[in-house]
């Protein structure tokens, strides 16, 4: 969404290459001067929060009108006990948000941008329906079930990119290496994958291993590609 509302202005407040570090580093934004290495890890999400807050009249209830019309599904909500986890706990989340400010790349009041990212990360919805929601990036950015274009090609091409360079946090090229799909994984142990023209696959399972990704899921999806011999290489 952050994308179609700036398209290349976006990656002046971003970067698009793998991190090498944790998902929640604070040394590499330091050298880095307050850009986010790319939008998967935490502090690029919580720029792209920034970005919406400041682009959106009502940003929580426009984020999911857009997410639920990706797939036609408006089974999709946010989770107020997640949310209220999230935000209980978030420190690490709040001193990178703050860090970033420090360096002019948080436009907004920090605790409204952080309210709207502990929320972003609460959404609640079935693996069904994951695979669904990211049907268009396997479809030259246009949506299934209604033919809407939601991202140009070319677009959807490098958000596909970056997830086969930067979904896995530093865990990417292990990824690429044993699966062979662009994806992302997130810390409740989903993990979606894309073969462009081909399919979207989601799965779920939520033990993590040690660089935050799920280990079954992973696995799966090596297994998954191996016997099927459908992957991008």
């Amino acid at each position: 969404m952050a994308y179609k509302i700036l398209d290349g202005d976006l990656w002046k407040r971003l970067g698009v290459e793998p991190s090498g570090n944790p998902f929640n580093s604070l040394l590499q934004l330091e050298n880095d001067n307050g850009i986010p290495r790319n939008p998967f890890i935490n502090a690029g999400a919580i720029v792209i929060s920034d970005v919406l807050i400041s682009n959106l009249k009502n940003p929580k209830e426009d984020l999911l009108t857009f997410i639920r019309s990706l797939s036609g599904n408006n089974d999709i909500h946010y989770s107020a006990k997640i949310a209220a986890s999230e935000k209980s706990v978030g420190y690490r989340n709040v001193a990178l948000c703050n860090f970033i400010k420090s360096f002019g790349n948080i436009e907004n009041e920090p605790s409204d941008v952080l309210d709207f990212y502990f929320d972003l990360c609460s959404l609640e919805l079935s693996c069904e329906h994951l695979s669904e929601l990211f049907l268009f990036l396997a479809n030259s950015g246009k949506a299934p079930h209604n033919n809407k274009q939601i991202l140009t090609k070319s677009q959807s091409k490098r958000i596909n990119a970056l997830m086969q360079t930067c979904g896995f946090y530093d865990e990417s090229g292990q990824f690429a290496f044993k699966v062979g799909l662009a994806g992302k994984s997130g810390v409740s142990g989903g993990i979606i994958a894309i073969y462009p023209n081909q399919y979207s696959i989601a799965v779920w399972s939520p033990k993590l291993n040690e660089k935050g990704n799920s280990y079954k899921g992973m696995k799966f999806l090596e297994a998954f590609t191996t016997l099927s011999e459908q992957s991008i290489f």
